[in-house]
């Protein structure tokens, strides 16, 4: 006896070939974008984490010299040589913001850079949804036509149960009991 395939049975099972021999290539695809994401997610961090260590540093420096300069400003003996010495350390708190700042501006470039991945990775992304998505369709035939007649054979096999054997029969106390419970 010999066993003729639809059309319609071959085009899932096709399908579902394909994807089969495909999906070691989706998962390579799909861990070359985890690690990446995770790659530039770990790099950020590290610049975000060095980031705001100089910020603190620059915040206490600043900290510390608005109020030493708030202090001396109201001292009624300020003199030329201590007026002299708060401005040396102005402007070196200046300088030490105008470095922070061109750090942070590096930072923030290397932070972008990091990101240039995402072009990439939702290419590879989009590439094995559509990949997917075509497999979809035939997958879901192949369900359907395979589902009809296991559900016909339980519904014959309900029908044709035959003569209940002794171990299988409702005894009579459960006979009663659903009896009693309908309220009979």
């Amino acid at each position: 006896m010999t066993t003729v395939t639809s059309p319609v049975a071959a085009a899932p099972s096709q399908a579902l070939r394909q994807l089969s021999a495909e999906l070691p290539d989706f998962c390579e695809r799909l861990g070359y974008v985890r690690k990446m994401t995770e790659a530039a997610a770990n790099k950020v961090l590290d610049l975000v984490d060095t980031g705001r260590d100089a910020a603190e540093q620059v915040r206490r420096q600043g900290s510390d010299l608005s109020e030493m300069l708030s202090r001396h400003a109201t001292s009624p003996e300020l003199s030329l040589e201590r007026a002299r010495s708060m401005l040396k350390l102005c402007a070196a708190y200046a300088a030490t913001a105008a470095a922070f700042a061109e750090r942070e501006k590096d930072i923030h470039a290397e932070i972008m850079q990091a990101q240039d991945f995402q072009d990439l990775s939702g290419q590879v992304i989009n590439k094995v949804v559509r990949m997917l998505s075509q497999a979809e369709g035939p997958l879901n035939e192949m369900l359907l036509a395979q589902a009809a007649p296991s559900e016909n054979a339980t519904a014959e096999a309900e029908v044709l149960t035959g003569v209940q054997t002794p171990d299988k029969a409702l005894q009579q106390d459960d006979v009663d009991d659903l009896m009693a419970s309908l309220g009979f």
